[in-house]
């Protein structure tokens, strides 16, 4: 399965990506994108299964990112991984599509019980 992980942070798409391994998904395709557009253009050219998606980002925001994919008729599973895990914020990413918010700091127990009805 593939996984497009969109931050801004190369540290914290690395910290991502390393606490997916840690929950279990060692055999997951992981990509990565720096921004909503460049999310955009990924999801586009390479299918992913699930987006995972940082909500604070420059260019293009992540709760912005998530619109443009299902205005466009895009429907790829898509989650947050962000700071911020307010529940005006969980409203407002549920309302545009998303599955979940998982707040930082997060844990692999957090991804697990999160992903396994996404990738099983």
């Amino acid at each position: 399965m593939k996984v497009l992980i969109v931050d801004d942070s190369r540290v914290m798409r690395q910290i991502v990506s390393r606490t997916l391994r840690q929950a279990g998904y060692e055999d997951l395709d992981l990509f990565e994108a720096e921004n909503g557009r460049e999310g955009c253009d990924q999801v586009r050219s390479q299918k992913p299964d699930l987006v995972l998606s940082d909500w604070n980002m420059p260019e293009m925001t992540g709760i912005e990112f998530l619109r443009s994919l299902r205005g466009a008729g895009d429907q790829t599973p898509f989650g947050f991984v962000t700071s911020e895990g307010t529940a005006e914020m969980r409203e407002t990413a549920a309302a545009a599509g998303a599955l979940f918010l998982v707040a930082k700091p997060f844990t692999p127990e957090a991804f697990a019980e999160v992903l396994s009805p996404v990738l099983g």
